[in-house]
């Protein structure tokens, strides 16, 4: 793939990225989001129902700045912008470790925008938040392994079924659900309030989101996609979904740097900051090759997306395995070079720490994607 210059990363791109940063700096920042998720360990693990807060008003905020829109077409509503600006708004997401369902949003319009469904990405732009409902109780998210199934109601289908694993479910106003039938796998979208859906919260460690199991007892669904289109919808949009994963990875990662390179500075031991001795900078120069190598991986798939679409799948796969990878390492090291505090319920840390664990495993982990990658290029040799 032959990159185009910065990754294709203009000045729109940048307004945007600095625009997020700043609102979110202000208004997310890491004592917003202990008072708001981690006010209390007894509330946070060990109440019936594990609760799942976040600020409204800020994301109404977001709606009116226009960050739901930036990846619909204009033809619906939207701003129309590249895959890049969505990547660089999820990185500043994931650097505040945001509580929000913007994610999941920004990932379910990849596919409704794959979809060419206008009605539902008008919505979105609108400021109402959407999730994906497409794993199975296996924790497959192979279309074909969907446990959902839809029949034909009229101009729409009535489904039976669950989906698992779905991201901030009782957040969103609606959900996207593929469903099999007789014709094949379909998209349909479903409003979370719709008679016969019954939302089951999942106890997480991550108390940035929440995830839950969707149960659908003849509920009435729109079709977004018909059978059997939904599989190559899916796959259409695959590598969207990747990247805006990966680019919060790349974000909480560059937290976790920033943050333990600063304690390393202000720790000291033996009359020094713990910074001059070689068992803390090695780890942390470590750190900063992981996150630059993920993030750079992350962008040349954004770019490919919107430049060079046809490479776009192999270079996200790339992206999400790495930035697992630099997750996982910086979130060992960030505890490590805390020293005790780091393994605290008050040190800041663990909140990220379970925030990368969910997301690596969010649509596959680095192994898996690496044995995709391995059988796409071993066919192609």
């Amino acid at each position: 793939m032959a990159l185009t210059k910065d990754f294709g990363f203009g000045e729109d791109e940048k307004m945007v990225r600095d625009q997020a940063r700043r609102l979110l700096r202000e208004n997310a920042g890491i004592e917003r989001l202990r008072a708001l998720v981690a006010r209390d360990h007894h509330a946070a693990y060990e109440s019936a129902v594990q609760p799942a807060p976040w600020d409204e008003a800020l994301w109404q905020e977001m709606v009116g700045l226009g960050w739901t829109a930036l990846g619909v077409p204009e033809d619906a509503g939207g701003l129309g912008m590249k895959a890049i600006a969505v990547a660089a708004l999820a990185e500043e997401a994931g650097r505040v470790a945001l509580p929000s369902p913007l994610i999941a949003t920004l990932i379910a319009t990849t596919v409704l925008r794959a979809a060419n469904a206008r009605r539902w990405l008008e919505r979105i732009v609108a400021g109402e938040p959407a999730s994906l409902a497409v794993t199975n109780p296996a924790g497959s998210w192979n279309a074909a392994d969907t446990d959902v199934t839809a029949r034909p109601d009229g101009d729409g289908a009535l489904l039976d079924g669950i989906a698992c694993f779905v991201q901030d479910a009782r957040k969103v106003r609606f959900f996207v659900v593929s469903a099999r039938s007789t014709a094949g796998v379909g998209l349909y979208v479903v409003a979370a309030d719709a008679p016969g859906v019954t939302i089951t919260p999942d106890r997480i460690t991550d108390l940035t989101r929440d995830q839950a199991s969707v149960r659908f007892e003849r509920v009435r669904a729109d079709v977004a996609t018909a059978p059997p289109g939904g599989a190559d919808v899916l796959e259409q949009a695959l590598p969207a979904m990747l990247t805006i994963v990966a680019a919060d990875l790349c974000g909480a990662a560059e937290w976790q740097l920033q943050t333990t390179a600063e304690y390393a500075r202000v720790r000291t031991q033996f009359d020094r900051p713990i910074g001059f001795f070689q068992a803390v900078k090695h780890p942390l120069v470590d750190m900063m090759v992981d996150v630059d190598r993920a993030r750079s991986l992350m962008y040349a798939a954004a770019c490919a997306l919107d430049h060079e679409p046809a490479d776009a799948l192999r270079l996200a796969r790339m992206a999400k395995a790495a930035a697992s990878d630099a997750a996982a390492y910086c979130s060992d090291r960030s505890i490590q070079l805390h020293g005790g505090i780091g393994f605290t319920w008050e040190c800041d840390v663990h909140l990220y720490v379970k925030r990368q664990q969910h997301n690596r495993l969010l649509y596959g982990d680095a192994a898996w994607h690496r044995r995709q990658l391995a059988a796409v290029l071993g066919a192609a040799a």
